[in-house]
């Protein structure tokens, strides 16, 4: 599989869950996002990953986290890549673990799970909005912002870029994260 070498926002909500579901059983497992520094790099196998996040630990401008189920925080479910602009956190990359991909995935949610997680960063922040870009994407790029739309209730903002509001981003939060 080809690797990127930009931003990477290539991804499908594949079911929004109240954490993340197994798909043969319906059981749901709590998750935890923890950041990653260049010395946990270890941890990310290269060819398990279409992205490379050792490039984006590298990146001082941004932080990297790693999704995990809470009764087995060493195996890393999906992974994101942010950054702080000050009046916004841009969401880099976003890439579930290859056996959460696809018609065999093991588990739901895993990509809606780190766009919350994202979401609530900006608003701990005191942000309004998170950004993404869709630019470098394959050529499904228009059918991704209309499925972002629909899935995420993300804003088309302008060319490739989207955006999720406050209101968008705290339904996503309530969801996977209980305050």
């Amino acid at each position: 599989m080809k690797k990127w070498q930009s931003e990477g926002l290539d991804f499908i909500i594949d079911k929004l869950t109240n954490s993340i579901e197994n798909t043969l059983t319906g059981e749901v497992f709590d998750t935890e996002v923890v950041r990653l520094g260049l010395n946990d790099s270890a941890q990310i196998k290269p060819k398990d990953w279409q992205f490379d996040w050792v490039e984006e630990l590298r990146d001082k401008t941004k932080e990297v986290y790693r999704l995990t189920t809470v009764n087995n925080p060493t195996i890393i479910q999906g992974l994101l890549s942010i950054e702080d602009k000050k009046d916004h956190i841009f969401m880099h990359l976003i890439e579930s673990a290859k056996f959460n991909k696809g018609k065999e995935k093991v588990y739901y949610g895993v990509p809606g799970n780190l766009i919350a997680f994202a979401c609530n960063s900006q608003l701990t922040r005191v942000l309004k909005v998170l950004s993404l870009s869709t630019q470098n994407l394959p050529s499904l790029s228009t059918m991704n912002i209309k499925h972002y739309e629909e899935t995420l209730h993300a804003t088309h903002f302008r060319g490739l870029r989207m955006f999720i509001e406050t209101n968008a981003a705290t339904k996503l939060i309530s969801r996977y994260f209980k305050c």
